[in-house]
């Protein structure tokens, strides 16, 4: 295909982007009416929260539609999933019954004076990126110019005034700074301008006064930070007006529309705009699309709309609107077809609200808090198909809605507490591990002669502190199954109940007593082997308040949010889970600095003080080692000694350094999904919880011995017992009274050097 044939090509599906916006509002209401008159009778025979497969017999619940996989027999729950409301909808159709390559079959050029550097069909031109500086001569009979992504910096007076046969003209793209008064002048034809990206800083009043016929005007990006309302003068026809990210404080006025009587699309997203009020907009009857998302508004008076009584798409997203008034939409109630008031994170939502969009399609309403939420807000949308939530149990106030968004946080679904089938079942596997575990090490430590009772009593606490890990796991997977199948149904009223706030607190204090015992027991560790002749080893009263101070701490970290809830919210049901891992958009002020300064504060200092010590440790054992001897023995030894304080800083490091980034990115509000904390809270949180029986009990040199003299006298006792009536009984005492039971490890000659205890090597 020649090169003057993708040009036209490209040129017809331009068109084509452009076209669907001449569609008229009865266009719309023909549609839309189209769209929801059916809705009701089909979905009749259909329980509520249910929808039919087609026209099959067959219903489906909301959670099963449009979920990715084909669950009616004919394929219908996955069909019109897109959000296709209003322009959109009626765009795709356009293009299905329009053709565009019967348009560029001919390619020969009509204009006698045209740049070589451009290509031309017809009388269409196009000087596309060819460094153009200034706009160049062209044929009078010229109908299509294209000069974008060039270098003119300027347009002077009645540089187009020759071309009076214009239609068309791009200008996006290129260092415009100044545009004349009568630039534009004698361009009686011209119908759609562009002049997006550019750098102009000002629009002299009335340039646009020849433009007539213009019905397509682009003026985003562009530093346009006050326009006046005569800048406008002489565009009766035009019907589109972009002005996305021009720097606009406010709207021009006492009537914006004054000039643009038939104005039908005003797109003003991500400017700086403040205010709204009915005698800006009362000339802009013919609207039908009006977009001011990423803009100031913190206002809008009640009778802001009432004139505009053909809007079909409303968007005030991402503003810092507080405040709307209850009848704000009363006027829209024949006409609007999809509203977005996401992202205005003070906005309250009235129970009435939307009492009058009987023929709303699509409702967003993401990032907003809604307390009160109820049914009935949503009841008098009979013909709504989408809406969005901030949170996915929001859903189950609107179950005649066919899609709502989002169904699920990561960690819930629809129907299961924990969504994911892996979390489900690794959520017992764990909860078993690090109960059963830390349940074997506190018998077998009760059972078995300690060396050091006072170490052995600490490893004891620590083992119950883990323990509350795994019975907090037990929990969540016993409220899954509860909940299983219904779990939308639920999650408000269990997210805010007693028992989440009580499983919350107990991994909370497990978590916060788990870190303090093994910071106390790597500092009591410290002092014995770096400083072996010190007498600063605790007594048997002072490790006793150690240990009751650590409880109490741990105590009233996991309480204090529980104290008040006005100043903390509801700290603990955040989420499923209830574990306040990350910071909430929503979170109050204080409970985000609270958790701030225990995840942040106190644990960083906390794993910090156990990596230096164990450093510290090593490196003493490691200038001990150098000193003795056997330095092939001394070797072995120090590498044993190296694995387990690795495994133990290691084991610490895959829990917090985790958890720490996800604390950091959540402040930076960066958004954290939520299979991310899922997995960190049933994965990540619990490893020091399970691994901790093993890394200082199971794996000690010490324990291990005493276990196999254990298990050997065990075993005495029972061949004893067993062959005591043989005649041989005497011969087998005396040979099994022979076999060594217990050996001195090698190791305990170089604790004698060091002054450690054998159970801390």
């Amino acid at each position: 295909m020649s090169a003057r044939k993708l040009m036209t090509l490209r040129m017809a599906l331009s068109d084509m982007m452009l076209i669907f916006i001449y569609l008229t509002h009865t266009e719309i209401e023909i549609t839309g009416a189209s769209m929801v008159t059916n809705q009701p009778d089909v979905e009749a025979r259909c329980p509520l929260g249910h929808f039919p497969c087609g026209n099959l017999s067959e219903c489906l619940p909301q959670a099963l539609q449009c979920n990715g996989h084909k669950d009616c027999q004919n394929g219908a729950d996955e069909r019109r999933c897109g959000d296709n409301i209003g322009w959109a909808d009626l765009f795709g159709r356009l293009l299905q019954n329009n053709n565009p390559v019967d348009l560029y079959f001919l390619d020969e050029c009509f204009l006698q004076e045209y740049p070589e550097t451009c290509d031309c069909i017809k009388t269409e031109v196009e000087c596309v990126d060819v460094n153009l500086q200034v706009v160049p001569q062209l044929s009078p009979n010229v109908t299509w110019l294209s000069l974008r992504s060039n270098e003119i910096q300027a347009l002077p007076d009645y540089v187009f005034c020759e071309y009076a046969a214009l239609e068309r003209l791009f200008l996006q793209n290129n260092s415009l700074k100044v545009i004349s008064r009568d630039a534009f002048s004698g361009l009686f034809s011209l119908k759609r301008l562009f002049l997006s990206e550019n750098l102009i800083s000002s629009l002299s009043p009335g340039v646009f006064r020849d433009l007539h016929h213009l019905e397509w005007l682009m003026l985003d990006h562009n530093p346009l930070r006050i326009v006046s309302l005569d800048t406008f003068t002489g565009l009766q026809s035009l019907i589109y007006l972009s002005m996305v990210n021009t720097s606009l404080e406010q709207l021009p006025h006492p009537s914006f529309c004054q000039h643009m009587p038939t104005l039908d699309w005003l797109d003003l997203e991500g400017n700086q705009i403040q205010t709204l009020n009915y005698s800006i907009l009362k000339r802009c009857t013919k609207l039908e699309v009006l977009l001011l998302m990423d803009n100031r508004i913190r206002n809008v008076p009640e009778n802001t709309f009432q004139s505009l009584l053909k809007l079909a798409e409303l968007n005030l997203s991402n503003n810092r609107i507080r405040n709307l008034p209850k009848n704000i939409f009363k006027n829209l109630s024949k006409s609007l077809l999809k509203l977005n008031i996401s992202h205005n994170p003070h906005l309250h939502i009235y129970p009435n609200h939307f009492n009058h969009l009987s023929y709303l399609q699509s409702l967003a309403l993401e990032g907003i808090e809604i307390p009160d939420i109820q049914t009935k807000m949503f009841q008098p949308m009979k013909n709504l198909s989408h809406i969005y939530f901030k949170k996915f149990q929001y859903c189950s106030y609107a179950p005649h809605v066919r899609l709502c968004k989002p169904n699920t946080d990561g960690i819930s679904s629809f129907e299961d507490l924990l969504a994911n089938i892996v979390l489900r079942v690794s959520v017992w596997v764990i909860a078993f591990i690090t109960c059963f575990g830390n349940l074997i090490v506190i018998g077998m430590r009760s059972l078995i002669r300690a060396e050091n009772n006072l170490h052995a009593a600490c490893i004891k606490v620590l083992c119950c502190a883990d323990c509350l890990m795994g019975v907090y796991l037990f929990f969540v997977g016993v409220f899954d199954v509860k909940f299983r199948g219904q779990y939308n149904r639920n999650a408000l009223t269990w997210m805010d109940s007693v028992e989440c706030r009580t499983i919350g607190f107990l991994a909370m204090l497990s978590s916060e007593v788990s870190v303090l015992l093994l910071t106390y027991l790597t500092l009591e560790r410290f002092l014995v082997i770096v400083f072996p002749f010190s007498n600063l080893r605790p007594s048997k009263l002072q490790t006793g308040v150690v240990l009751a101070s650590i409880w109490l701490l741990g105590l009233i970290i996991a309480a204090v949010p529980l104290m008040n809830e006005d100043v903390f919210g509801n700290y603990y049901g955040l989420n499923g889970v209830c574990f306040p891992l990350h910071s909430d958009r929503q979170e109050k002020a204080t409970a985000k600095g609270y958790s701030t300064g225990i995840f942040l504060g106190l644990n960083v200092v906390a794993f910090l003080v156990i990596v230096c010590s164990y450093s510290s440790m090593f490196y003493s054992i490691y200038k001990t080692g150098i000193n003795a001897t056997d330095m092939r023995s001394r070797l072995h030894k120090d590498v044993a000694v190296a694995n387990r304080f690795f495994f133990i800083v290691f084991s610490d490091a895959l829990c917090w350094i985790p958890i720490f980034l996800v604390k950091i990115l959540s402040l930076m509000e960066v958004e954290i999904p939520g299979t991310i904390s899922s997995w960190v809270v049933i994965f990540i949180l619990p490893i020091n919880s399970a691994l901790n029986p093993i890394l200082y009990t199971l794996t000690t040199s010490f324990f291990r011995e005493q276990v196999e003299g254990f298990l050997c006298r065990w075993q005495r006792k029972r061949t004893l017992k067993k062959d005591h009536k043989s005649l041989t009984s005497s011969t087998v005492f005396m040979e099994t009274s022979r076999v060594p039971c217990y050996h001195s490890p090698a190791y305990l000659h170089h604790v004698s050097l060091t002054g450690a205890n054998p159970q801390y090597a």
